[in-house]
């Protein structure tokens, strides 16, 4: 009877801790906030992208580049393989256009995630990289883009043990970059754990050919990661930190934490206006509508624009926010020339004006 009883008490004791890490992380997800509509004029949506636009990227001459397709553990999976678009933002018409892949390239298990576009100073060349789930795992592609046709041109492939559950590249040379893992452990159900159990322990990761190493912790979910115009500072979305990491960068390519800036959502990738250095994010307002997802009640989107982040008072600005009506899941916001781009996780993609 001893052995009954310590054995009830053991399983009720679990099943308390669990309770209360549900009840955690609920609150991390912002499972009770209501989702309202704040819209901005003339908002359309772009054609072909209607898989996804888990991240955009553009470039100081308006070309922008979108991964669409991503399958993610615990989301809807869109059909067939991922794919990379482009988008003219000073071509009035507004129509994404699919860049044509190599012939070389397992273009089946394509499962574009995060990406980082490098412009090489030398020379000009546009290389394009691409966080890549074959099979779920992680690995990061890295492409050359050949304008005139729509082309890109496989360069390499990077796999490392230290790139194990990447989310998220910044590019900082031709084959270096900043990556986040969103997650500490690699093993599905460990991961799915993570959040449950309100773990910090996801990370930051410089990548070189010659130096691989973590260079920021203590993350609840990296998600996010882009870098400031002067070069000099890195920026990490912490998804269920509901908020932003502005860290300095060294020589050595190490980073050194300087402050977060409260954001007040569940954000996830960040982009980087090269002019005014105003950050960019495409958040989820309610977390936990996006991890059950009900199409009769489907999750929000949000964008939040912060100003000045490196000043003593940051202004984080509401910009964008819809109840699920319209757009679902928004992962990722870029400005430019007066409009926004607007993309998410599995559902379509906006062009809004600004003004």
């Amino acid at each position: 009877m001893g052995k009954l009883v310590c054995a009830s008490l053991v399983i009720v004791a679990i099943a308390a801790l669990l309770g209360e890490r549900i009840v955690n992380l609920r609150k991390r997800a912002l499972a009770s906030r209501e989702l309202l509509q704040n819209h901005l004029p003339n908002c359309v949506a772009l054609k072909n992208l209607d898989s996804g636009s888990e991240d955009i990227t553009i470039l100081g001459d308006g070309l922008a580049f979108i991964s669409t397709g991503l399958k993610y553990p615990g989301l809807p999976a869109p059909e067939g393989p991922g794919r990379i678009f482009s988008l003219d933002l000073q071509d009035s018409r507004m129509k994404p256009v699919e860049l044509r892949m190599p012939r070389n390239f397992d273009l089946d298990s394509f499962n574009p995630h995060g990406i980082s576009a490098y412009t090489d100073p030398t020379d000009d060349t546009i290389y394009l990289f691409v966080v890549n789930h074959p099979r779920q795992k992680s690995q990061v592609e890295v492409f050359q883009f050949v304008e005139d046709n729509h082309l890109l041109v496989h360069v390499k492939t990077i796999k490392h043990e230290l790139l194990y559950s990447v989310n998220d590249i910044v590019a900082v040379g031709v084959d270096s970059f900043y990556a986040t893992n969103d997650h500490f452990f690699s093993h599905d159900i460990l991961k799915s754990l993570e959040p449950v159990l309100g773990l910090s322990w996801s990370n930051v990761v410089y990548y070189s050919p010659t130096d691989v190493k973590v260079v920021s912790e203590g993350y609840y979910f990296a998600n996010g990661i882009n870098i400031s115009p002067d070069k000099g500072h890195i920026y990490v979305a912490d998804l269920f930190g509901h908020n932003v990491h502005v860290l300095e960068r060294k020589e050595d390519n190490s980073l050194v934490s300087l402050k977060s800036v409260a954001l007040g959502s569940l954000c996830d990738n960040i982009e980087v206006d090269p002019e005014t250095g105003d950050l960019w994010l495409g958040c989820h307002p309610n977390g936990w509508k996006l991890l059950t997802f009900d199409p009769n009640d489907p999750p929000g989107s949000e964008v939040i624009r912060v100003q000045k982040i490196h000043s003593d008072q940051p202004v984080v600005t509401q910009v964008y926010e819809d109840d699920g009506r319209v757009l679902m899941g928004s992962s990722v916001a870029a400005a430019y020339g007066g409009k926004l781009l607007i993309g998410t996780v599995y559902h379509k993609a906006l062009v809004c004006d600004l003004e």
